[in-house]
């Protein structure tokens, strides 16, 4: 008798070399004593149809999406209502040998805010700077915990018009000379944009006019402690990084392709700190 193949996932993107995902999950994968793999699998945009077509053939259980692949393997998969309304996906799995879809960007982000701030889902208004990919599933998130009011900020206001359009009157659109006045008012402040990434241009924001009860999240997590991380912390503000919404939506697609629900643990916090100060 021919023993089963051990199941494996992978990472579809185009580039996807530079993904902290592999370690992620191998770390589970011998914790939990789970004989299975994780590869990164890089894919051109001209090839991507037919790679998800021979998924399964080419042994795989399911697999993570990133740039710029997101939104496509919308048309080329199942996805559930939340893929749906994000209009990106970053999870496979097949499920009655029919390929799904999910994006949990969203569980990440909210997971990641329930551990690094409990009670933050108290706060009446958040202000959510960016308006790509990410800020639909923090907006997304947001949304499903209750939160009343998001103000949704731009440099195009057109597209934080259009988020704000597609999620209701609780999406409150405004233009980025808008932010001061914002501020006192929020008990939540997320950063989706690049802005205070590595190489990128710093975010201007003057955490000063803040509430002393707010939280302040911010999705960048090279460096890991970005200078809005730093003078929410020096204020004494609570604060969620990217590095926690990065381990916590890796939660849900483990569970869905080897069948055990990992945990986000401090070990596993410092392994991948370890390798981003090394990059």
């Amino acid at each position: 008798m021919t023993a089963p193949k051990a199941p494996i996932a992978c990472l579809i993107g185009w580039p996807a070399a530079h993904s902290r995902s592999p370690l992620i999950h191998h770390h589970w994968l011998h914790k939990l004593g789970i004989v299975g793999g994780y590869v990164i699998e890089a894919v051109p945009p001209e090839d991507l149809a037919a790679f998800i077509g021979q998924l399964a053939g080419r042994g795989f259980v399911g697999a993570n999406v990133t740039i710029p692949h997101k939104e496509r393997v919308l048309e080329l998969s199942q996805p559930d209502a939340r893929a749906r309304a994000i209009g990106a996906a970053n999870t496979l799995w097949f499920e009655d040998g029919v390929l799904r879809a999910t994006n949990t960007d969203v569980e990440g982000f909210i997971n990641s805010l329930d551990a690094s701030a409990p009670g933050w889902d108290r706060t009446e208004e958040a202000l959510v700077l960016g308006s790509g990919g990410s800020a639909r599933a923090v907006v997304f998130g947001l949304i499903e915990r209750g939160v009343a009011r998001i103000h949704l900020v731009n440099r195009t206001a057109a597209r934080a018009q259009t988020l704000a359009d597609q999620f209701g009157e609780r999406v409150q659109p405004a233009g980025w000379e808008n932010v001061t006045a914002l501020l006192p008012r929020a008990g939540l402040l997320v950063n989706t944009t690049s802005l205070g990434m590595r190489g990128q241009p710093p975010l201007q924001v003057d955490v000063a006019a803040l509430p002393s009860s707010a939280v302040v999240a911010d999705l960048v997590y090279v460096p890991l402690e970005t200078a809005l991380l730093a003078a929410a912390r020096a204020r004494g503000l609570r604060t969620a990084d990217g590095l926690g919404m990065l381990l916590h939506q890796a939660v849900r697609g483990f569970e869905l392709w080897f069948g055990t629900r990992p945990q986000v643990t401090s070990e596993l916090r410092a392994l991948v700190e370890a390798d981003l100060t090394k990059a």
